[in-house]
Parts: C-alpha cells; structure tokens; sequence
C-alpha cells in the first residue's frame, strides 16, 4: 500500500489541531492493543510521563515528541503510527519483527498543558541534558541509558520563520545530524543517521518538492541530539515546519508520518558503507526569510508625506480557553524587505490609515485589507 494511503486509514482523527495534551492522547494510548503503556515517571506539576513499547526486533530506536511542550506536530504522527502498527498491516508486521521501538509521546506534559516550549518551571529541556535539572531530563536520561538504542529520533516543530536554501519556498520538513564536537566532524555515527535522513529527504520529494531543508548542526552538548550524539547513539532531529494554509500543521502532520515510515523502511536496509556526507550536504540549510504576512508596496501613511512602505507581520500563537489564536504583530518596517511572506500583500500604493509599529499587534486597514486586533477581517 502507497504511504499516503497508509497516513488516511491510520489517522487518528480524534487527535488534531495545534493543541495536544496528555489528555488528549491518553485515551489513545491506553486503548492500544499491543505493546507495553508504562508510566516511566512523572513532570514537574506532577503529570504521568508514558513510555511506550511494541515490537520484538534486533533494532532498538528510541523517538520521543513535544520535549517543547507547543509543539505537538511530531506528536499526531506517532499517534497514527503507534495506530498502524497495533493494526493487522503485512507493513507492521514486518516492523515489529524487525525492531523494538521505545517512544515517549509527549515528554513535556506541563508544556503542553501551559502550550509552552519550557516546562513549568520555564526550563527549556533540550538545553538540560547535561545539568538534568529537571525530572523530566532525568527521566529521558534514564530511558536512554537503560535502552541503549541503535538510533534515537529527537521530534520537534520549527518555526513558520524558516525557508529552504534561498527559495521562495517554507522548510515544511527540516532535518538535522546533531554535530558531536565543536568542529562539526563526521564521523560513523553521524553517517549513519544522515543515511536515513538521504532516504526521507528522497521520498518527500515526491510529495513537497524543495520544501525540505536541513538544520544548523552548531554544537550544543546541552541539546540532546548533540548528547546522544556523543554518547554514539545516532540521532536524527526532526522539525515539522510550515505548508501553506497550515497552520494547524495536519498537512505537515502527513509529511512526518511519511519520514517516520521511510525510516522503518530503511534503516535495517542502507549499506552504510557509502559516504553520504555529500549527499547530506546537497539538502538546503534552512535561513530564517520568511514572515508569516508580507505587506508590500503601501504608498505611505494617510495624512502624511507619501513614500514606499513595506512590514511584515509575525503571528503568535495564544491560547485562550483550551484554543489556539493567531495574533499577528508587526515585526518590521522598511522600504525594501528581503523575505518572503506566506502570504503576500500587495497594497498597490494604496495608503494606510496607521503607520506600522514594530511590536505592536496588527491594527491597520490598506485599500480593501483590514487587520484587527491581530486578526485579518478579509
């Protein structure tokens, strides 16, 4: 069966949006036939931390999602994976029989909770992995050290900021093989996982030609891809990112379930022995060009000297009563502004009623376009 056809039978409808918490995902996992639900500890205000094991293979792989507590994209997709794999699927089969996977589906309970990146005590835990100063670092710690996988896949979201290379075109799926040193060496346990990023990046171009990028590999050996990779363990980051008109991210949702099955596919697979280091390379950086709101060519302020206006605008996202709103700020002001929006306004030299403000939430109206309180009217 064709992996998009796999993503429509097995998604789990139920979980959707930008919103997930441990209640939301709870029911599910308890309902799951297969495998071993183990709480393996508990966060900081005192919320479960599962620990999720199927499978009977050679090849351990360790995934944990929502370390940062707003994103939540990663987590739908091992949501609906977890929902083939405890399916009567020839495809399951053969994963179960080939590996034993341990997840932690949402690591960061509070975070969720509270839609923080930081936990409840604002500590941002992929920048605790060597102090562990938190129970929640110690726990994945544990785990790690306990399972000792063959591969780890750190699950994140990014930013709507970040575009591929100098496109015009958003990074909806960015991956990175954290660096182990300073100097950014390759050696074979980074290989490996730029092996299996060489095949994801393959089968997403299928679907998201030129949308898929790779991420800084700066070191931190406070991050926790950077740690494992230390330790040996190969790991690969995975950042969901933005697709057009998504930004509830089930789109970009599709596109991780289809890394995560492409990896199953091949990891016990590539021959690697071949240098992929080049091949890896080719993959864009990604580069911080995008806003989410392009205005341009706004001849002036009403009132006022007419001149040549252009600002973008940045939406945060807020969570009111268990919902999230997107409020758009101004986040600059110029003449001639060198990014991309996703969406793009041109005003046709029409003025505006309000000159833009960095900082401040979106209240303007230009010719037939009209912000308020954040919010685009039309």
């Amino acid at each position: 069966m064709k992996v998009l056809e796999l993503f429509k039978q097995f998604k789990v409808s139920e979980i959707s949006g930008r919103y997930v918490t441990l209640n939301h995902i709870e029911p599910f996992l308890k309902s799951l036939p297969k495998g071993d639900l183990t709480e393996v500890g508990r966060s900081v205000q005192n919320r479960i931390i599962y620990d999720y094991t199927i499978g009977f293979g050679s090849t351990k792989i360790l995934m944990w999602s929502q370390m940062h507590g707003n994103e939540s994209t990663t987590t739908k997709a091992v949501i609906d994976l977890l929902n083939l794999l405890n399916a009567d699927d020839e495809l399951a089969a053969s994963f179960l029989s080939k590996y034993t996977l341990k997840i932690i589906p949402m690591l960061n309970p509070d975070g969720a909770f509270l839609y923080t990146r930081a936990n409840a005590v604002q500590v941002d835990l992929n920048r605790d992995s060597q102090d562990l100063t938190q129970p929640e670092s110690q726990l994945l710690k544990q785990v790690y050290s306990s399972f000792n996988p063959d591969f780890g896949f750190n699950l994140h979201d990014q930013r709507t900021i970040f575009g591929v290379g100098n496109t015009n075109k958003p990074a909806t799926v960015s991956f990175l093989s954290p660096s182990y040193n300073e100097t950014r060496e390759v050696n074979e346990v980074r290989k490996k996982a730029m092996s299996v990023i060489i095949a994801m990046n393959d089968e997403l171009q299928n679907y998201i030609p030129g949308q898929v990028g790779r991420f800084d590999d700066g070191f931190n050996l406070n991050c926790i891809g950077d740690t494992l990779q230390y330790n040996g363990i190969p790991t690969i980051l995975f950042e969901s990112g933005h697709y057009p008109n998504d930004y509830h991210r089930e789109e970009t949702r599709k596109f991780i379930f289809i890394s995560l099955i492409t990896a199953l596919k091949n990891i016990t697979d590539i021959d690697y022995s071949v240098n992929p280091v080049h091949k890896y390379q080719e993959i864009p950086q990604n580069n911080t060009d995008f806003y989410d709101v392009m205005v341009r060519n706004v001849g002036g302020v009403s009132g006022k000297i007419k001149k040549n206006i252009t600002f973008g605008l940045q939406y945060q996202e807020v969570l009111r009563d268990s919902a999230i709103y997107w409020v758009a700020h101004v986040s600059d002001v110029g003449e001639n502004l060198n990014k991309y929006g996703h969406l793009e306004i041109d005003a046709q030299g029409k003025s505006i009623d309000v000159e833009p403000v960095v900082g401040e939430i979106a209240n303007f109206s230009v010719g037939d376009i009209c912000f308020k309180e954040g919010k685009q009217l039309n």
